[in-house]
């Protein structure tokens, strides 16, 4: 048996003496007797009983009721009425104090001890669960996603700080409103109403529902969120994007109670990848502008070498024309000459153009083995100049990738132009072997295309020098460079546009060796 601090509340002292020898008996403390009701509330904010045995009618003005109820608001001391008096009346008036218990006197002993044992039990379960109650909503106040509790009825039971600030309701205005007039939701696309989630959970018991992004609308002018208050200038939707999530209620019994509506605010994570997304660009952006340096003088001679040719075949259109009968025939066929040339110098151009341009993300369809062969081409004189051999074995067709043309050039262009550096730096080995005889070695770039489950991948091999396996993870790294005068940005550049594009890039030794660059992106089989 518990043993507890219990205070007797009882006029008659003969009674008292009695019920206090019955508690010493059952291992109990007395804490304090008292015969009026003004004493007993002055004794149990003094002495902190755990349990009151309080008898009706009392000496004095104030009833035992009186006295219970003081001592309930003031302390949440368990009560237990002692009465030789059970009229409707009194048991109504005695109820609305929430007694633990009664004792109809005369009461024996045994009886008593049970009343008191539930009484101390009762206690202590409901001591238990009001401390669980204040840590779940110490912890709902606390987090920072909005959390509004509805009832059966879709009406708002709770709902947290977070959810406060959110909808612009205060917690007790919000208590009995309809969720759809305190949580007004639009499609972020068509800006049409949504009905709420709580309805939907409610209607369908769905206990565990899709989540759903939406955008909140702010609380209107007159009090409550319509869709008018959260229009901006220009006819543009206010309000936040909140990404919800709804699950219903049920008893013990597996009835339907309620509902609990989670939301939380998206509007600065999306600012923040937005600005993330901007500055990967403009990085990108940095980095095309140095490659353009770096190709400044293979990109001068795929130009030139279209002008000299225009140059030479228009020369040659002028000396047929001024023959005494010029030869058409011939003149026409050195003038598509001219046309073929002067295209390549634009489409040259417009190439070098498109990389140095900052412009937004453009997304399409784009197919990679024709945009790599658009990419060698813008090469080519800096791997013949380097005596690089190339191979390809690029896959015709279909499957295409949705992303940015110029990123994804980008993309290929630093794997090209990395293989080609790399390379570049045998040269002196290349040409010592050279000076005593022996064979140099070969300089081979080779680039492979091909698709299989949703999956596009394309790999880059180089004869160079190779990697370390200490430097494959360190090699993607941003600043990380192996070059005297290298910025380190390339590959970590490279890395990022492929992610962006819901793809992965990897490097390895090659066998026996050189290094290969491979990276995998999500593809279409019916491209545009």
């Amino acid at each position: 048996m518990i043993a507890a601090r219990i205070l007797i509340v009882e006029d008659d002292r003969i009674v008292a003496r009695d019920i206090q020898h019955q508690l010493s008996r059952m291992g109990h403390v007395i804490v304090g007797m008292s015969a009026s009701g003004e004493d007993a509330v002055r004794l149990a904010c003094s002495q902190q009983p755990d349990l009151v045995l309080m008898d009706i009618r009392l000496e004095g003005e104030m009833d035992g009721i009186e006295a219970a109820r003081r001592i309930r608001d003031a302390h949440r001391i368990p009560i237990i009425f002692l009465t030789a008096y059970a009229n409707d009346e009194v048991v109504h008036r005695a109820s609305l104090t929430e007694p633990f218990g009664y004792l109809l006197k005369p009461f024996e002993e045994p009886q008593m001890r049970t009343v008191i044992q539930m009484a101390l039990y009762k206690h202590a379960s409901d001591t238990r669960l009001r401390l669980s109650e204040r840590r779940y909503a110490a912890t709902l106040a606390s987090i920072r996603d909005g959390v509004i509790l509805c009832d059966r009825d879709g009406r708002v039971d709770f709902m947290n700080r977070a959810a406060e600030t959110m909808t612009g309701w205060t917690a007790p205005e919000a208590a009995g409103q309809p969720l759809s007039a305190v949580f007004v939701a639009v499609d972020e696309e068509t800006h049409e109403p949504l009905e709420d989630f709580s309805a939907l959970v409610l209607r369908s018991g769905d206990f565990a529902p899709p989540e759903r992004q939406s955008r909140l609308l702010p609380r209107g002018g007159d009090g409550a969120g319509h869709p008018p208050a959260g229009i901006g200038p220009a006819g543009l939707v206010a309000g936040l994007v909140v990404e919800e999530r709804c699950s219903a209620i049920i008893d013990d019994d597996g009835a339907l109670v309620g509902s609990i509506l989670v939301f939380r605010d998206l509007t600065q994570r999306r600012q923040i990848a937005e600005a993330l997304r901007t500055a990967q660009a403009d990085l990108a952006h940095i980095g095309r502008l140095t490659m353009m340096g770096e190709l400044a003088a293979a990109v001068a001679h795929e130009v030139n070498q279209p002008l000299m040719a225009i140059v030479t075949n228009a020369g040659t259109c002028l000396r047929h024309l001024s023959l005494p009968r010029p030869d058409l025939d011939k003149t026409r066929v050195v003038v598509e000459r001219i046309v073929r040339d002067a295209q390549r110098a634009g489409d040259v151009v417009r190439s070098i153009r498109a990389l140095a341009r900052r412009t937004p993300v453009d997304p399409g369809w784009v197919d990679m083995s024709a945009l790599i062969a658009d990419t060698l081409e813008l090469v080519r004189a800096e791997l013949r100049r380097a005596r690089i051999s190339v191979e390809t074995d690029l896959q015709a067709g279909p499957p295409w990738v949705h992303g940015d043309r110029v990123q994804l050039q980008q993309l290929i262009l630093n794997l090209v132009m990395n293989a080609i550096e790399a390379m570049a730096a045998t040269s002196t080995a290349t040409s010592t072997a050279a000076a005593v005889g022996a064979e140099p070695a070969e300089r081979r770039l080779r680039i492979v295309t091909g698709g299989a489950d949703g999956w596009i991948r394309v790999r880059v091999e180089d004869s160079g020098p190779g990697i370390a396996e200490a430097d494959v993870d360190a090699i993607f790294r941003a600043l990380y460079t192996t070059k005297p005068d290298g910025l380190g940005m390339g590959l970590s550049i490279s890395r990022s546009i492929v992610e962006l594009h819901g793809g992965r890039l990897t490097a390895s030794p090659g066998t026996p060796g050189g290094s290969v660059f491979e990276f995998v992106l999500p593809v279409s089989p019916g491209g545009q």
